[in-house]
């Protein structure tokens, strides 16, 4: 059957991978673009597709997209009012981070796991390049971890680097499609060619003067190895979400969500309401005020409507 996996993008073409492993060049039917059809990409990286194979063998055409059980999902960088899809069917996000060269913050943590709760993405934690950790950056790590533990999230310490930790990620990722995601410059293209020796993706190095990363993946694709496939995008540089309602934030926060019955309004904010059970969790220290205040901020900036995800 003319059917398979989309595992990589070029642009306005497609490759597509059957059931046998045999690659086909796609581009779209043309009428994919008047079908209400908001994303500036109708096909995304994951999606399971029909094509139809044209006169000319060199490429196909996709004509169909079947239903997709989550994806992720940015604003444009370039057409604000439009959204793009990163990535579909994904099994697990993993969020790669760095506590040191380039840190981490919370409200860049807090943004993408709201995003991929909201969307029905799996998520967990890969806090990369243990090895060039000082006393301060392993306790900003060991931070973060009790956090992210204590809401359900899976955290993992690892060196890409110098290969430590690695057999662990694998086990997670064992018969799963994977989404690496994380700032530029904390070593996601360097943590596949461990994973994928063959893989040889491009890694940049830190910029000495601000930090951060050089961005070194310009397309999202997937790379498969055994019952593994990893799906890795480019470096994000900062985090907006898509299509919220302020009313609905709590409810992708694990540890809140559990608690809205306990306020005395049903439309709480948790901001200034009396008898708010949120307010009281954050008091007696059962919700971090990491993760509060970076709630407050999402509630109270214009980032849930405006801000985009933005390519490095």
């Amino acid at each position: 059957m003319n059917e398979g996996i989309v595992v990589r993008t070029t642009g306005d073409s497609y490759i597509v991978k059957c059931s046998d492993d045999t690659l086909v060049k796609c581009f779209i039917k043309g009428n994919f673009r008047i079908k209400g059809i908001k994303t500036t990409n109708p096909v995304a990286i994951g999606d399971r597709v029909h094509f139809t194979q044209t006169d000319k063998s060199e490429y196909a055409l996709i004509d169909k997209i079947y239903a997709r059980k989550n994806y992720i999902i940015r604003r444009s960088a370039k057409l604000s009012k439009q959204t793009q899809i990163i990535a579909s069917n994904v099994d697990m996000a993993f969020l790669v981070i760095s506590a040191k060269d380039p840190k981490t913050d919370t409200a860049f943590i807090d943004r993408f796991l709201v995003t991929a709760n909201a969307y029905n993405v799996p998520c967990g934690i890969v806090f990369n390049k243990s090895d060039i950790y000082d006393r301060d950056a392993m306790m900003y790590a060991a931070s973060l971890m009790d956090i992210y533990e204590n809401i359900g999230y899976k955290c993992m310490l690892l060196s890409a680097e110098k290969k430590q930790g690695i057999n662990l990620l694998k086990e997670e990722m064992k018969g799963k499609v994977c989404l690496f995601a994380g700032n530029s410059g904390v070593g996601k293209s360097t943590l596949v060619n461990v994973l994928f020796p063959n893989a040889k993706l491009k890694t940049g190095e830190i910029s000495a003067q601000h930090l951060s990363g050089k961005h070194t993946t310009t397309f999202a694709q997937m790379i498969s190895f055994e019952d593994i496939n990893i799906i890795d995008t480019p470096g994000i540089k900062s985090f907006g979400m898509v299509d919220f309602k302020k009313e609905e934030l709590a409810l992708f926060f694990p540890e809140m969500k559990e608690r809205l019955q306990g306020c005395k309004f049903y439309n709480c904010t948790h901001t200034h309401e009396p008898h708010c059970a949120i307010k009281e969790a954050v008091e007696n220290g059962d919700i971090a005020q990491e993760r509060y205040i970076s709630y407050i901020k999402m509630l109270e900036s214009d980032e849930m409507q405006k801000k985009q995800w933005e390519l490095e």
